[in-house]
């Protein structure tokens, strides 16, 4: 759906060392939503991703249309369905056995203190210091991901269809 409506170029491609012309999808058109109106909270809904939700899933369940994963993926900056959508519980602990070595995925990623309320990196013997491991470093990135904003039902289609006017 998101790239239906974008402009086909020819490209040239070498393959195994003999150029081929393809048309293709111009993908170096790129439609974001405004800042301005990511930052108008009354056009959002919150949502809180589930294990094993995928940005199809959500569209099916919130706008009936799995077609919009788009809506998810830009309403909330997220380009890299990889590295943007959280991971499952189940993966997440290979990805951290994997990243730092079975061996360490307890060993100390770095110290935190709150002060007035706010969690800051601090050194080791700072007052307060608290040791976060490599594993609670890489469940607390993976689990801010989880929260997200969602284009309200209402509106999805008057969204689609004005960034279907911009390409």
């Amino acid at each position: 759906m998101y790239f239906q409506d974008f402009d086909k170029i020819y490209y040239s491609f070498d393959i195994n060392g003999k150029t081929e012309t393809r048309i293709v999808t111009d993908i170096t058109k790129n439609v974001r939503i405004r800042k301005q109106i990511l930052s108008n909270i009354t056009l959002f809904d919150e949502y809180t991703i589930t294990d094993g939700e995928t940005p199809e899933s959500i569209a099916e369940l919130v706008y009936g249309r799995a077609d919009y994963h788009w809506a998810v993926m830009l309403s909330n900056d997220m380009y890299d369905y990889l590295n943007d959508f959280p991971l499952p519980m189940r993966t997440m602990e290979k990805v951290i056995a994997d990243k730092y070595g079975e061996d360490n995925v307890n060993d100390i990623h770095h110290y935190e203190a709150v002060i007035h309320g706010t969690s800051y990196v601090v050194d080791e013997d700072a007052p307060n210091s608290v040791p976060i491991t490599n594993s609670d470093y890489e469940y607390t990135v993976n689990e801010s991901k989880r929260n997200i904003k969602l284009i309200s039902p209402l509106l999805i289609e008057q969204v689609a269809n004005e960034l279907g006017n911009l390409v």
